[in-house]
């Protein structure tokens, strides 16, 4: 299964953390990154005293089940140092399940699709990158047609290479 993954940080070497986090995902069996977006430099949202975030968002295979990956999710975030904190505050590092494929998932713990990622320009802009044409089962909009919405907030600003 196709399941896109939006990842950010904004503490420490946000650039390594990121690569650590994509090789952590690699690393798990189950899972292969087949495309992966530019670095987006992003102001923050909701708490907007703390650092700029680096996002990027991954397309990967997988043969996990939702609540497999979220797991799997988890899991690397706490390796790689992240701890419970305030609500959209500062963090090592941060994956969010934004898209699997055209289905929805609706759990206790995880929805996808990602509740508020058709607001969000920091995940739709690196989104629109590398799946410009993957739907939204909800409103049936593609992440470009999301992107271009008025209800993308957020300045991004993509990072040459």
């Amino acid at each position: 299964m196709r399941v896109h993954l939006s990842l950010g940080s904004n503490l420490g070497d946000r650039e390594v953390n990121l690569q650590r986090a994509l090789e952590a995902l690699e690393a798990v069996a189950g899972i292969a990154i087949i495309a992966k977006s530019h670095y987006y430099e992003t102001e923050p949202v909701g708490v907007a005293e703390q650092p700029d975030f680096l996002n990027l968002a991954v397309e990967i295979e997988t043969e996990l089940a939702p609540l497999e990956l979220l797991n799997a999710v988890k899991e690397i975030e706490a390796r790689l140092g992240r701890t419970p904190s305030e609500h959209w505050g500062p963090r090592v590092i941060d994956i969010d399940i934004i898209l699997w494929g055209e289905r929805t998932v609706t759990t206790e713990p995880l929805m996808v699709p990602h509740k508020e990622f058709r607001k969000r320009a920091f995940v739709l802009a690196p989104l629109a990158e590398i799946a410009p044409d993957a739907v939204d089962p909800v409103t049936g909009k593609t992440v470009t047609e999301l992107l271009r919405s008025p209800e993308a907030q957020g300045q991004v600003v993509r990072l040459t290479p």
